[in-house]
């Protein structure tokens, strides 16, 4: 099913059985490690994947012409890593815990900052206390005294409804931005194992987000939020909202990178990250 390198399978919904399996062993908490989030963006990546031991696979791609390959699950041994720097341009999501072996081995590591996850206490979130958050509850107070609003999980019968806010979503925007992965997450939600909460404002669908369960089930990555209409304090409500009604044993939230947009660095840190999931790119 999954080719020995130096061949490469395109990614399919066929490798979940291998691939999910594994990455649900990973504690690094990167978010692009889940089997979810590298089948929805294959296309966008051009994934590809290849087995270079019985227990040992490597993720390939390309961004922007620039090819480049994953070792989410270990290194293999020397000399078939060398091969993979020589036939690619880089390694991408290095983590934290490989960068220093790559030094030390030789490579040149450099923090790939536009591509850190941003990590929140999902009590933080939840319930937004102290002065730092004071501009926040304010929008939110201002949503809830405004409409009328309803909060439902995210099942199979409710998809149409995130389909439409998708869809408005994306008529408002130049860029189709992760549409189309968007799109595919809300019609494979449940096989990917995917949850969510969609909200409603006088009966129209206006906001959902969807993630799943990262580190062992200590950390949450939010994937997905969209929303649209013109309602003050929507999206922080959205943000709170969600965040209160998963449960304490997910400790912390990942809502991902900023991809170095300036606008949305400033909104992921307005919401006072603890910390950090760090990512490296090596290159040979």
């Amino acid at each position: 099913m999954i080719p020995s390198f130096p061949n490469f399978a395109q990614l399919d919904l066929q490798h979940r059985g291998v691939l999910h399996p594994l990455f649900q062993q990973l504690q690094d908490g990167i978010s692009e490690f889940t089997f979810a989030n590298i089948y929805l963006f294959r296309n966008s990546h051009h994934y590809q994947v290849s087995r270079l031991s019985e227990n040992l696979l490597v993720i390939a791609g390309s961004d922007e012409g620039k090819a480049f390959f994953m070792l989410p699950f270990g290194f293999p041994e020397t000399g078939l890593l060398q091969e993979l720097f020589k036939k690619f341009s880089s390694m991408k999501c290095v983590s934290a815990a490989q960068a220093p072996i790559l030094e030390q081995m030789g490579y040149v590591v450099t923090a790939d900052r536009d591509n850190f996850d941003y990590l929140y206490r999902r009590q933080d979130l939840a319930e937004l206390a102290g002065r730092k958050f004071h501009k926040k509850r304010n929008l939110i107070k201002a949503f809830v005294s405004n409409f009328s609003y309803e909060a439902r999980p995210l099942l199979e019968e409710y998809v149409p409804d995130a389909m439409k806010i998708l869809d408005s979503w994306r008529q408002g925007r130049d860029n189709p931005g992760d549409y189309t992965a968007a799109k595919e997450a809300l019609e494979k939600g449940e096989v990917l194992q995917l949850c969510g909460g969609i909200y409603y404002v006088a009966g129209t669908p206006v906001a959902y987000s969807l993630g799943e369960e990262l580190m062992g089930g200590r950390s949450f990555v939010i994937h997905f939020e969209k929303a649209v209409g013109e309602y003050k304090g929507l999206w922080q409500f959205v943000n709170q909202a969600f965040a209160s009604i998963l449960p304490d044993t997910y400790e912390v939230i990942n809502r991902e990178q900023d991809l170095g947009d300036e606008g949305l660095r400033h909104a992921k840190l307005s919401y006072q990250p603890v910390d950090f999931i760090k990512k490296f790119r090596a290159f040979g």
